[in-house]
């Protein structure tokens, strides 16, 4: 007798990985599948931070900005080794603008309530200073501290995959959903393609969740050829930098640029992340491509705040996400769209989320799965993850120190930070299928430095040529794709 599933959920990306682990956990037999790698799409690709969205404060929308406080207070508890706090200086350039700024993020703290991260404070003009050394002291007038979470944002959407694994889940990257199978206008089955082999099978299944982001509209048409767009994607970039053109711990945010956006620029993983900009595209693509004007745009409010004056040359990696903003009557302005997530329940019983934000992906899963379990008449369970543990609790960390003991020569280094060992439990532990996959999300070479990580695509490529079975060619294949993804990333 065939597997029936009580849940497949398409899409392996924030909202799908968290959906995964909250239908698992409340013992619901659970499919994930993926068509690229976990994460792939925007989810690896967002400014790293875990917040409730300072700015929304400033569109008025409270309620959006209490729930991601609330939830970026249990991210923090609940996957502590991928999280952490992060100081961010406002700098202010007139007396009104330390007023308001100052009142709009002490709401912000007292909405944190007992998750607060931190007190905000006022900051002189010499403190300031300190705390941003590369700040331009011209016409400042002083600024405010306040606190924020951080996070690795693939590494997390692989600890939620492990998450739901450890709780039951089956999990499959390189697996396309290509159609349904229906029965009376219902969907009892997809049929899925292995995007790396070509193989198809059908699995059966009582409900179905599209968490497929950007792509959400061509799964909905998938469902029904007629159904209504809801995406307007949008387009936000980031350049890395090394730290010394921005020297210490503390972020730099300005709240409003040219475009009315919020500019960061924020220490991570030994480099600096600047970003980010919002351009609405039409195309979308795995792998956008960054505007010649947008990365001008960038340098320009980052030289204009800041005593370096970069060009595009300084520029280690640039890394592109689209969002997947919902549409809104009216609004043509992509900045302006509401970053709520959106549910939506189809005539055949397929139940799509989209929108939302990487802080607030539990509470997304959470009603994705409550609908799930509403339309699929699965027998009723609660939902258990507000204070569940994230992460494979160990078991690839063991498993290194394993392979290290056994084999003195996993622990040699291939580059500052990577072992072979590293690449070693990412193809056994971690899902790694391709060069890609380690360089860009297990391990964040690519994000943080595209020419490095094309120096080291060769040796990691031998490694897992070993682990995975593949051929010389097969091998070499690997490494040219990954040379020409990752020239996508170098600025020029």
């Amino acid at each position: 007798m065939d597997t029936i599933y009580d849940i497949v959920i398409i899409g392996g990306g924030a909202t799908g990985c968290g959906a995964a682990v909250d239908a698992a956990s409340r013992g619901y037999k659970t499919l994930l599948v993926e068509q690229y790698d976990f994460g792939k799409g925007t989810s690896s690709r967002s400014t790293k931070l875990v917040h409730g969205g300072v700015r929304y404060l400033a569109q008025g929308n409270i309620k959006l900005v209490r729930e991601a406080l609330a939830e970026r207070g249990r991210l923090l508890k609940n996957a502590p080794h991928v999280t952490g706090t992060q100081p961010f200086v406002v700098p202010v350039f007139s007396l009104w603008e330390k007023f308001y700024y100052s009142v709009g993020l002490k709401v912000y703290d007292i909405l944190s309530g007992k998750l607060s991260l931190g007190k905000t404070q006022l900051l002189s003009k010499k403190k300031t200073l300190e705390l941003l050394p590369a700040l331009n002291p011209t016409k400042l007038v002083g600024g405010i501290l306040y606190y924020d979470g951080q996070f690795n944002d693939a590494e997390l959407c692989i600890d939620l995959v492990h998450t739901a694994v450890r709780h039951g889940a089956e999990v499959i990257n390189y697996t396309k959903a290509v159609g349904f199978v229906k029965e009376k206008g219902v969907i009892v089955g997809v049929e899925l393609e292995d995007t790396l082999g070509g193989a198809r099978r059908v699995v059966r299944c009582k409900t179905v969740i599209n968490a497929t982001g950007v792509f959400t509209d061509a799964v909905l048409q998938m469902d029904d050829p007629h159904a209504d767009t809801l995406v307007y994607p949008s387009q936000g970039i980031h350049l890395v930098i090394d730290a010394k053109h921005f020297k210490g711990t503390n972020a730099l945010m300005i709240p409003k640029t040219d475009d009315g956006r919020v500019l960061f620029a924020v220490p991570w993983q030994g480099k600096v992340v600047v970003g980010t900009t919002d351009t609405h595209v039409d195309h979308i693509d795995a792998e956008p491509l960054p505007l010649a004007e947008e990365i001008i745009f960038l340098l320009d409010h980052f030289n204009r705040y800041c005593n370096a004056q970069l060009t595009k040359a300084d520029v280690l990696s640039v890394f592109v996400g689209l969002r997947p903003l919902v549409k809104a009557a009216g609004t043509t302005v992509s900045s302006m769209l509401s970053r709520d997530h959106t549910l939506v329940v189809s005539p055949s019983k397929m139940v799509t989320i989209t929108g939302g934000k990487w802080t607030t992906y539990r509470k997304m899963a959470e009603d994705a799965v409550n609908n799930a379990v509403f339309v699929g008449k699965l027998d009723g369970a609660g939902c258990v993850t507000k204070e569940l543990p994230i992460g494979d609790m160990g078991a690839a960390k063991k498993l290194a120190e394993q392979l290290v003991a056994a084999d003195p020569a996993m622990d040699v280094q291939l580059a500052s930070a990577i072992r072979v060992v590293d690449v070693v439990v990412a193809a056994r532990c971690n899902y790694v299928k391709t060069v890609e996959d380690f360089l860009a999300r297990r391990n964040r070479l690519l994000f943080l430095d595209a020419r490095a990580a094309i120096e080291l695509a060769p040796a990691v490529a031998k490694i897992l040529q070993k682990e995975l079975g593949w051929s010389d060619a097969q091998t070499e294949a690997q490494v040219q794709s990954f040379i020409q993804l990752a020239q996508q990333y170098i600025v020029h």
